[in-house]
């Protein structure tokens, strides 16, 4: 499968707070909040959810196309993700703006608050998918991710009128959006993505019941934390996938993006939804254990002692044939 990812390129600044924001809330006083938190480290970080699915798609041998705007500092980034197996050769660059920036800080118990800086990502509407898979010979599928939401309308669009199959993946912009943006960008995709609140979210904002929502894509790809993801066919059973065992959590940013990496890698491979959410899940684990949402080592050997392990040797067989 030639699989295009679309969504935002940015660089993330992450940082970490050694209290609990929750400590520092006063329930009365929520209309007026004023805080400013002293943090202990400060990491920047190449992210942004279209890139950071590409790269985990390259790591696992996938070949991903990142479609999305950059400003002119994106020299450096795109040589990464290029020696990484990522095609990056539908990137628009603007000539005036930045590339867009994510900030983050993150508390004792793993709660965030970040802000998005929009920047070049707002020339992401000017892109058309047509030329995009004419450039690389067609499109099996389309990741349509949190990216400026105009970009978001279009791509959603051409799809449907180009009969591409698409992914719909609201994630950070889901809370910026009404309702009826959202039954736009959701009805008719092949997949849903989104985690348990957002999933809830997207039920309340549309006035659609679970079912409904199920009737109008054909999969609805759940995320449940540490539990792992559940998987909701039109005509199929309902699939649950747990997480392998973590030997570390040290940082959650970018761990649902490394999800998307590998069940759409898997989806390339061929090899089923319950073992693409397998790999999707493992790939996660990676992340988690790692500070950054792009700085994790894939290691073949390991992968596959960590994959056999959380999901037996039948799982493992069949994924190791297709882990470059």
């Amino acid at each position: 499968m030639r699989i295009a990812v679309t969504g935002s390129i940015a660089t993330d600044h992450l940082m970490t707070f050694p209290g609990r924001f929750a400590d520092q809330l006063v329930a009365d006083q929520l209309h007026t909040v004023s805080l400013s938190f002293l943090v202990d480290n400060l990491d920047v970080r190449r992210g942004g959810v279209a890139a950071n699915i590409c790269f985990g798609m390259g790591q696992l041998g996938t070949r991903p196309v990142l479609v999305g705007a950059a400003g002119s500092d994106f020299d450096e980034y795109r040589a990464w993700l290029d020696r990484h197996g990522v095609d990056t050769g539908s990137v628009r660059i603007s000539e005036v703006l930045h590339t867009a920036r994510f900030v983050c800080t993150t508390d004792a118990d793993h709660n965030q608050i970040g802000s998005f800086y929009t920047g070049a990502m707002s020339e992401a509407r000017l892109i058309e998918l047509k030329a995009v898979a004419d450039r690389v010979g067609g499109l099996d599928l389309v990741s349509i991710g949190a990216d400026d939401p105009e970009a978001m309308l279009r791509h959603t669009e051409e799809c449907r009128a180009r009969g591409i199959p698409f992914a719909a993946d609201f994630s950070q912009q889901i809370a910026r959006m009404d309702g009826e943006e959202i039954r736009t960008l959701l009805e008719g995709a092949t997949y849903l993505f989104s985690n348990e609140y957002e999933k809830g979210l997207i039920e309340s904002k549309t006035g659609w019941t679970d079912g409904e929502i199920l009737a109008k894509v054909g999969h609805r790809v759940t995320t449940l934390g540490s539990r792992g993801v559940r998987i909701e066919s039109v005509d199929g059973p309902v699939i649950e996938v747990g997480c392998p065992e973590e030997e570390a959590k040290v940082d959650p940013t970018g761990v649902g993006d490394a999800f998307r990496a590998g069940f759409m890698s898997g989806l390339s491979w061929g090899v089923g939804l319950e073992r693409a959410a397998q790999v999707g899940c493992m790939l996660a684990t990676l992340v988690i254990e790692t500070l950054g949402t792009q700085e994790y080592t894939l290691s073949r050997a390991n992968f596959m002692d960590r994959f056999t392990k959380a999901y037996g040797h039948e799982a493992a067989a069949e994924v190791q044939a297709h882990l470059p």
